[in-house]
Parts: C-alpha cells; structure tokens; sequence
C-alpha cells in the first residue's frame, strides 16, 4: 500500500511539470513573429539593424537581440566590463530611438 502511494506521488509529480502539447518556448513565438513580420515588409533585417548599429558600440561585446514584434522595436544589448548598455532600435526605419545604461 505505501509502495502504491509513492508511485502515484511520483507519476503525479513528473506530470505536473510535463509541457503540454502546444507549450512551444517564448523564443520560438518570437522568432516566428520577427519572420512573419520581415516576411511582410514591416520591419528590416536583423542583419541589416546590426550592421548599423554593431560598429558605432567599439569596445562593446554584441551579446544579442530581442524582438518586440507588438511595438515593432528591436532591443541590442552590449556589454564592457561589467557595464550592460541596451540599444533600442525602430525595427522599421534602423534609426536608434533610445539606449540605456551608458
């Protein structure tokens, strides 16, 4: 009987954590949205933001984009030293429209 009782805790308690079946990461919705959104000509290239914006941050380590799709913004963020500078950039036009910590 306690041996029954710890298996169905066990079973539940695995299953309490199992993703459901359309659970994707938040990266992947983001990653489709950036697509469906470039695809549709409403925002520019990451690449082509980066090759923008990457040069002008010398000295700066690139540690990589967000995307809001919603506010149509990309967030680049750079690191020197310890100091974390974000990088927001029009997703539409490329031009920088506000940084933080520097």
């Amino acid at each position: 009987m306690v041996l029954r009782s710890l298996l169905i805790t066990a079973l539940l308690g695995i299953t309490a954590f199992a993703p459901t079946a359309d659970a994707r990461p938040h990266r992947d919705r983001e990653q489709e949205a950036a697509l469906r959104a470039l695809k549709e000509g409403r925002i520019m290239s990451l690449r082509s933001i980066e090759s923008m914006i990457v040069p002008k941050m010398r000295g700066f380590d690139y540690l990589g984009p967000e995307l809001d799709a919603s506010s149509g913004r990309y967030r680049l963020k750079f690191m020197q030293g310890g100091q974390v500078v974000w990088i927001d950039v029009d997703a539409r036009t490329g031009q920088v429209i506000g940084q933080s910590g520097r």
